[in-house]
């Protein structure tokens, strides 16, 4: 479980959409506050999606090859597969320039409940779920259950709250420095959705499969 919700967590945070909207935010009047807004959003996602598994489950592991385990990892495994269609689908594409979603031009005019709207809009919904389908196998009276989920949740926000931190301590040379950030994610979005996808939607197939059959 922690492995996977590792790697699941790392796909989220390295999400190239959400990162450079993030930082179209921090450039804008207020920046800090709109990033603090998504960024509780964005968290309020993640956990109330654990606490309905949570919920679920009664906080209790799901027993391997019953019922519940089997229509868990078939969860998974269609998540899996979507996103290495989705990935795919994208590298067939190929490489070429795509013109930003139109809202991006009236960022500079976003509330923080805009904000925090977006940072619901913009959560990687395919791996949050995946993220949420793996939290079955946990055990809620273990402290290490609940430090691999606190971790999960951190390590999917920390791109967004490293670059937070860094806005509101060091705002100039943030201002610089996640503007080149910005334009070379711009510039490699379609690269980075492609790996990711297929790099998170591989696993979650294979490893899938193989406690289905094992």
């Amino acid at each position: 479980m922690v492995l996977d919700l590792l790697l699941i967590g790392g796909a989220v945070t390295l999400g190239p959409l959400h990162n450079v909207a993030f930082i179209l935010l921090l450039s804008t009047p207020r920046g800090v506050l709109k990033g603090l807004a998504f960024i509780m959003a964005w968290l309020a996602c993640l956990v109330l999606l654990i606490a309905a598994v949570a919920l679920l489950t009664g906080g209790e592991p799901v027993v391997p090859h019953t019922a519940p385990s089997t229509a868990a990892l078939a969860v998974k495994l269609l998540i899996g597969l979507g996103i290495v269609v989705y990935g795919e689908r994208r590298r067939r594409q190929g490489s070429r320039p795509r013109p930003s979603p139109k809202w991006f031009s009236r960022v500079d005019q976003a509330s923080g409940w805009t904000a925090a709207g977006l940072g619901v809009v913009l959560q990687p919904w395919g791996l949050a779920a995946a993220g949420a389908a793996t939290v079955v196998q946990a055990h809620l009276t273990s402290i290490a259950s609940y430090a691999a989920l606190m971790g999960f949740c951190l390590l999917a926000t920390s791109s967004l709250l490293a670059m937070e931190l860094y806005t509101a301590f060091r705002p100039e040379a943030a201002a610089r420095r996640l503007e080149e950030l910005r334009t070379w994610m711009s510039d490699h979005q379609d690269q980075a959705i492609v790996l990711l996808s297929l790099a998170a939607g591989l696993w979650l197939v294979g490893k899938s499969i193989y406690q289905i059959v094992s």
